[in-house]
C-alpha cells in the first residue's frame, strides 16, 4: 500500500475533535481581544495615579496598530513557512510577553528612564507602550493563524458556521474586558491590578494553543486532514488595477473604523467624567457595541446576501453613525439611545462590508485586496487614537471640564460623514453602468453566472 493510499484510509476528524480543535484556538483569541481591550477599563486610574494624559492614553492603544501596518505584509509568509501550530503559539507568546511588559514598570524602570529620555516622556509609559508595541506584533497575526486553521478543520464542513462561533467567543474577550469593573471589582484600586487579569488571559492563549498543537498533531497522525491553505501572496503592484468601488471601501473601512476603536478607547473615562458614571456602568455601555455586533453582525450579513443593496446598507449605517457622538455631548438623551444606535452601525456595516470585496475584486487579487485594507486601517487606528488623545488634552476634557471632550465628538462625527460620502459614491459607483453588482442580491448573482455559463 502507497504512502497516498495509506493517507487516503485514515478516518475524517470526529465533530467532537473539530469543534474541540475551534473552542481551543477561539479561546487563545479570547485572551487576545481581552488584552486589547484592557487598557479603557483603566484610564481614569492611569490619570489619576501615573498621571497619564489622554494623549498618552491614545499612545498606549495607538502604538499596538503601528507594527500591524508591516506584519499585515509578513504575517501570512510566516504562518506558509512555519506552519499553523507553531505560528498560533509564537504569536501567542508576542501577546502573553507584551501583556507582562506592559504592567512590568517597576522591573523596568532603567528600560523606562533609559527610552523615556530618549523620547521625552515618563518611564512607566516608556515601558507600558513598549508592552503594547510587543503585544500588536503577535495579536493581528495570531489572527491571521487561527483563521488559516478553521480552514484547514473546517473547509467543506460547517465552516461559515465556525467563523461565526469562532468570532463570537473572541468578542466575549472584548466583552469581559469592558464588564471588568463589575466582575473584578476589588482589582480596580491600583492601575495595574486589572492589567494582571489580562496576563492570566494573555496566558490563557498560551496554554490553548499549546493544547491545539498537540492536538493537531494527535490529529495529522490518526486522521485525514485537508492540507492548510496558503495565505494569499500580497503584491503592492496589484493595487493600480483596482476598480473605484474597491478604493471607496477602503476609504470607508478607515473612516469607520476610525471612528468606533478610538472612541472605545476612551468611552469609559469619558462616560465617568461626562455622565459622571461609575466605573461599572461605564464599562457596561461601552460593551454594547461588541454585545450588539456578536448578535446583529449575522443576521446583517444574511440580509445583504438576500436583498442585496450592499452600499445602500452600508449609507444607513454610516448615516446612524454621524449623530451619536454629538447626541452623547449636547442632548439630554440617555447614552444607551446613541450606544445601541453606534452598535447597529458597527454590526451593519462590517457584516457587508468584508465580504463586498471578494465580490469585486478577483480571487487572484484578493490577499493584496484585503491586505492593503488591512494597512491603511491600521494607519487610521494608530493616527486617531493619537488625535484624539491629544484633542482631549487641548481641550482640557475632565470631570471638571467635561466640555472639553466636545472637540474628539466632532472629530468622530466627521469621520462618520465622511464614511456616508464613501457610501454613497460607492453606491452611485454601483448604480451605473461600471457597476460590480454589489447591489444584486446572492441569488440575482447566482443566476447571471448560471447564465453566462450556458452562454
Amino acid at each position: 500500500m502507497s504512502v497516498r493510499e495509506i493517507y487516503n484510509s485514515k478516518p475524517d476528524p470526529s465533530p467532537v475533535l473539530r469543534w474541540s480543535v475551534l473552542v481551543l484556538i477561539s479561546l487563545a483569541m479570547f485572551g487576545n481581544y481581552y488584552v486589547y481591550d484592557s487598557i479603557a477599563p483603566v484610564a481614569d486610574l492611569l490619570v489619576s495615579q501615573l498621571k497619564f494624559s489622554d494623549s498618552d492614553i491614545g499612545l498606549l492603544q495607538g502604538i499596538y496598530s503601528i507594527p500591524n501596518i508591516i506584519m499585515v505584509l509578513i504575517g501570512g509568509i510566516i504562518i506558509d513557512r512555519i506552519g499553523t501550530r507553531p505560528s498560533i503559539f509564537l504569536f501567542s507568546v508576542l501577546c502573553f510577553i507584551g501583556s507582562i511588559v506592559t504592567v512590568a514598570t517597576e522591573p523596568l524602570k532603567f528600560y523606562g528612564d533609559f527610552v523615556g529620555g530618549i523620547f521625552g516622556i515618563n518611564s512607566e509609559l516608556a515601558v507600558m507602550s513598549t508592552g503594547r508595541l510587543i503585544f500588536g506584533l503577535g495579536a493581528e497575526s495570531l489572527i491571521v493563524a487561527v483563521t488559516t486553521a478553521l480552514g484547514k478543520w473546517f473547509k467543506g464542513k460547517e465552516l461559515s458556521f465556525a467563523f461565526g462561533i469562532n468570532l463570537t467567543i473572541a468578542r466575549l474577550g472584548s466583552f469581559a474586558a469592558d464588564n471588568s469593573p463589575t466582575w473584578a471589582s476589588s482589582y480596580f484600586t491600583a492601575w495595574d491590578l486589572p492589567l494582571l487579569i489580562a496576563i492570566v488571559m494573555a496566558s490563557l492563549s498560551v496554554l490553548t494553543s499549546i493544547a491545539y498543537w498537540v492536538l493537531d498533531k494527535y490529529a495529522k497522525s490518526n486522521y485525514n486532514l485537508k492540507p492548510e491553505s496558503k495565505q494569499d501572496e500580497i503584491k503592492l503592484s496589484e493595487i493600480f488595477s483596482f476598480n473605484k468601488s474597491y478604493w471607496y471601501i477602503v476609504l470607508l473601512c478607515v473612516t469607520f473604523y476610525s471612528a468606533i476603536f478610538p472612541f472605545r478607547t476612551f468611552a469609559i473615562k469619558f462616560f465617568q467624567d461626562f455622565h459622571g458614571y461609575e466605573r461599572e456602568w461605564a464599562g457596561a455601555l461601552n460593551s454594547t457595541l461588541i454585545f450588539a455586533s456578536m448578535v446583529l453582525t449575522p443576521l446583517f450579513g444574511l440580509l445583504s446576501d438576500f436583498i442585496g443593496k450592499r452600499s445602500f446598507l452600508m449609507m444607513l449605517g454610516s448615516i446612524l453613525l454621524i449623530p451619536v457622538y454629538l447626541m452623547l455631548v449636547y442632548t439630554p438623551i440617555p447614552p444607551v439611545i446613541p450606544m445601541v444606535m453606534m452598535g447597529i452601525s458597527f454590526s451593519l456595516i462590517p457584516a457587508i462590508m468584508w465580504p463586498s470585496v471578494a465580490l469585486i475584486v478577483p480571487e487572484d487579487k484578493l490577499g493584496t485586496a484585503y491586505g492593503v485594507m488591512t494597512l491603511i486601517q491600521n494607519i487610521g487606528l494608530a493616527g486617531f487614537n493619537l488625535l484624539i488623545g491629544w484633542a482631549n488634552d487641548y481641550s482640557g476634557g475632565s470631570a471638571t471640564n467635561p466640555q472639553g471632550y466636545a472637540l474628539g465628538m466632532w472629530i468622530f462625527s466627521s469621520l462618520g460623514f465622511l464614511g456616508f460620502i464613501f457610501a454613497y459614491l460607492l453606491r452611485r459607483s454601483e448604480k451605473s453602468s461600471t457597476g460590480m453588482g454589489l447591489e444584486k442580491s446572492m441569488k440575482q448573482r447566482k443566476a447571471e453566472s448560471e447564465n453566462a455559463a450556458e452562454n
